[in-house]
């Protein structure tokens, strides 16, 4: 009994394992929630001992669940949070403080004092980011200069860095293997695209000690074999990426042009640019999107912070609604006279506009203004916000022609009215894929192919398929009125202008 994959999708607030078969078909699961910890306004923190077991959890139910030994897995392969950063002794492997997550916002302080100094542009050069606090580096930087005893035991090499990745690879092969790939690598701030590697005069100017960074490999690479003590064999760890490149890889998003877009708690839309690594001059970022086979593969990504977590908020701070999925049906009910904007700038507000210290709002409020409308406004908001993404790539990427049809994953996918009013705003084509879990496949995929069990690239390509086409259907006159609206009301929350 053999040829089967493991994948693990360990994200921000559960983690899951999915057992595939050699046909790409799903025979086990596991998932298992984690706890969040906010100590201050603006930091969010997890334990990295909870992720760890979620790990080990949630692969022997999926093994379970899909009645085989963990000598019938092939290989594995890992999606992650991206920018999440852990620390850990490099001895046993004890976590030194809690996980500082992507949505941190405690390097703020710092981001503004490079940018002071004029070093943005540096950075930006280099990595293809900007200088926020979302991005490890700053995370490091801080857990260095404010977590007592850490930069003199970093300097000695007894303290290793890593995004989750690294960090379950190196509990996974019981402490043999410090490794990351080229993906979770261009998110640290730290990382030169251009080169490949890890950029000294970054590291200089953050104070981070070389020393405790990772090797970097390709996606589809030899991570390491699994500690056979663990799980009662020794098995290959043959993939990985972070989650929204992974996403990407999931929907078969190979060809330049093509675009998907994750809808979690944030979203994420990449756009493939092949090659060329193309430098936005509307705010977006310039990542990898893969590295296979040595060759890299570069993505146009805007980040949005607050996609699902707004319908979160509705459920979990107002009460409007008792799960997330009735937020749909509510959203139908809403006066269609009114219109109801929410910018949720919870966190500041990502791409394009890049400012941390913006904060949410709603607008148009009237006093027949009720639940209803502030679910359209929260699902709308998505889109809006979609909106901005594809006209800032369309004006970076000389080889988009305007007939982008955009590929969507993540939860909020599965309501129709979403995608229709996503539709709308784009005045573009939405594809939903029949397997909405386009990330672990991803992941699945990465492994797979580099086992030789699963086809390659383009035969891969030929799998994917769409459950359902939401074409545009809003008028003009329309559609450009509430786009207006959305654009005013964004302009009123900036605190920054430039």
């Amino acid at each position: 009994m053999s040829g089967y994959i493991l994948a693990i999708d360990q994200g921000t607030t559960s983690t899951r394992s999915i057992v595939f078969d050699r046909s790409m078909q799903v025979v086990g699961r596991g998932q298992r929630e984690f706890p969040q910890y906010f100590p201050v306004s603006g930091w969010v923190e997890h334990n990295a001992e909870d992720i760890w077991q979620s790990v080990l959890e949630t692969i022997r139910l999926a093994l379970a669940d899909a009645g085989i030994p963990a000598t019938g897995i092939s290989a594995i392969g890992i999606t992650n949070q991206r920018e999440t950063t852990v620390v850990w002794d490099a001895v046993t492997g004890e976590a030194l403080y809690r996980a500082v997550v992507w949505q941190d916002r405690r390097g703020a302080q710092l981001c503004d004092s490079l940018k002071q100094r004029g070093l943005e542009p540096l950075f930006t050069e280099k990595t293809g980011l900007r200088l926020d606090p979302y991005f490890s580096g700053t995370k490091l930087a801080w857990m260095l200069q404010n977590v007592d005893g850490l930069r003199a035991r970093a300097e000695k090499g007894e303290v290793l860095f890593g995004t989750i990745d690294s960090f379950l690879i190196w509990r996974l092969t019981g402490g043999k293997r410090h490794v990351t790939d080229a993906t979770n690598a261009s998110r640290t701030l730290i990382y030169n695209i251009g080169t490949n590697d890890w950029d000294d005069a970054l590291l200089s100017i953050l104070d981070i000690p070389r020393i405790m960074l990772p090797q970097v490999l390709d996606c589809a690479a030899d991570f390491g074999v699994t500690d056979e003590a663990l799980f009662g064999a020794a098995i290959p760890i043959l993939g990985v990426a972070g989650d929204q490149q992974a996403a990407m890889i999931g929907n078969a998003c190979f060809a330049p042009g093509m675009m998907k877009s994750t809808y979690g708690t944030g979203c994420f839309a990449l756009l493939n640019t092949g090659p060329d690594r193309v430098t936005s001059t509307n705010r977006l970022l310039t990542t990898i999107a893969y590295r296979m086979d040595g060759e890299t593969t570069y993505a146009l990504e805007g980040s949005i912070f607050i996609a699902g977590a707004a319908v979160q908020w509705l459920r979990d701070e107002l009460g409007f609604i008792r799960v997330a999925s009735d937020v749909s049906a509510l959203a139908e009910e809403a006066d269609p006279n009114q219109r109801v904007y929410l910018v949720p700038a919870f966190t500041g507000l990502g791409a394009p506009w890049w400012d941390t210290e913006a904060r949410g709002a709603i607008f148009g409020l009237t006093r027949g203004t009720g639940p209803a409308e502030f679910a359209r406004a929260a699902l709308e908001s998505v889109a809006y916000q979609t909106f901005d993404l594809l006209e800032a790539m369309r004006h970076d990427w000389a080889g988009d022609n305007g007939q982008t049809v955009l590929r969507v994953d993540g939860g909020m996918v599965a309501s129709d009215w979403t995608m229709q009013r996503l539709a709308d705003i784009l005045s573009a084509p939405v594809d939903r894929p029949v397997f909405l879990e386009t990330t672990i496949l991803g992941a699945a995929w990465l492994a797979a192919s580099r086992a030789g069990i699963w086809p390659a690239r383009e035969d891969f390509a030929k799998h994917w398929q769409r459950d359902q086409r939401f074409e545009p259907g809003m008028d003009a006159d329309t559609r450009e009125a509430a786009i207006a609206g959305w654009r005013d009301s964004v302009r009123r929350c900036l605190t920054t202008r430039d």
